[in-house]
């Protein structure tokens, strides 16, 4: 069964981009599923047509043969046009095993460098070192969004704390020297904090690591041994939206920095291993509907035995689904399929 599920999530793609409400569901599949058979389009024998889905105007398309998938994928633009509709639309499709999580969204600090470079000329340097992030506009205080995967935001973030760092053992030697000039206080307590707690990874006293925080929830749900420690290591943590901050600290009488670099290890490898292998979906309520949130929290917990890997978190908007690809597909399909059945039968 999981093979099976497996296999077929690697014979799926993403399809974003559909025009909503404008046709009948059941149309609107038809010309999806006649797009990507086309052989103008590089498609191929077409198995399913997942629409409606949780999200507006996506679908999901599930191929028979896995090689169709990387054909459709090397298209370089995808039109969905029919005589029903009155104009083409451009499609966005993307491998259904990828982009593991959403775009998370960060906001730099960078006024603590303007000092000793010129912030627009940094920033150019971070875009051709990250090429994998969307920087936004340089702000007049010196913020920048950026926006990316939770890997390549984290590597972005390292680079950053490093350059602190540097320049701050630079004014401590220029300071010791001179007696005249202040030492640079960084300026935004978050970057301040990340930055005391880089210093004292080297002393062993303090580790860091940085998680997505959906990753937190599913490692702490399903992989809690990860967190299990003896009384001279004492770990606590920190969430903040789509970011979790987790401390491991030395708690015992001896110092023992190998003992709580390993444990900050092992915390490191298990979240690279769950990131590159999770997959999360998001389902929203429509709140216009009564009971619905109701209706999704009832249908989530009579299937959640029949997935036992998947992580659901309930919010008072909308439902996250977390787990690998194969099992978040055939979740989330099922539980669309029995919502419309509830709303068939009332």
């Amino acid at each position: 069964m999981a093979t099976g599920q497996a296999a077929k999530s690697a014979r799926t793609v993403v399809i974003a981009g559909i025009p909503d409400g404008l046709l009948h569901d059941d149309v609107m599949t038809d010309i999806l599923m006649i797009h990507f058979q086309m052989s103008k389009n590089n498609g191929g024998d077409v198995e399913e047509v997942m629409y409606p889905t949780m999200k507006k105007g996506v679908a999901y398309v599930t191929f028979e043969d896995e090689e169709v998938v990387e054909s459709v994928l090397k298209k370089d633009e995808h039109r969905l046009e029919d005589k029903r509709l009155s104009r083409y639309y451009p499609l966005k499709v993307t491998r259904y095993c990828e982009n593991v999580f959403s775009s998370v969204t960060s906001v730099l600090n960078m006024s603590i460098f303007k000092d000793q470079f010129v912030l627009e000329d940094l920033i150019q340097e971070l875009k051709k070192k990250s090429t994998a992030l969307s920087f936004g506009p340089l702000q007049s205080n010196g913020h920048i969004s950026v926006q990316g995967s939770f890997p390549a935001i984290t590597l972005l973030r390292d680079f950053l704390l490093l350059k602190a760092k540097s320049l701050s053992e630079k004014d401590e030697r220029e300071e010791s020297k001179s007696h005249q000039r202040p030492k640079k206080r960084l300026q935004q307590h978050g970057l301040t904090t990340e930055m005391n707690n880089f210093v004292r990874d080297a002393d062993g006293e303090k580790q860091v690591v940085v998680l997505d925080t959906d990753t937190y929830y599913y490692m702490k749900y399903f992989f809690p041994s990860t967190f299990l420690v003896n009384g001279d290591v004492v770990i606590s943590d920190i969430t903040d939206g789509d970011v979790t901050t987790v401390y491991i600290e030395n708690a015992g009488s001896r110092s023992d920095a190998g003992q709580v670099l390993r444990v900050k290890e092992k915390i490191e490898n298990q979240s690279i291993k769950l990131h590159n292998i999770l997959r999360k979906e998001r389902i929203y309520f429509e709140e216009r509907i009564r009971d619905e949130k109701w209706r999704y929290e009832c249908v989530c917990r009579s299937l959640k035995p029949h997935y036992p890997s998947v992580l659901i978190t309930h919010y008072d908007t909308h439902i996250d689904v977390i787990g690998n690809p194969s099992e978040v597909f055939e979740f989330t399909k099922e539980v669309s399929n029995k919502i419309q059945s509830l709303f068939r039968t009332t």
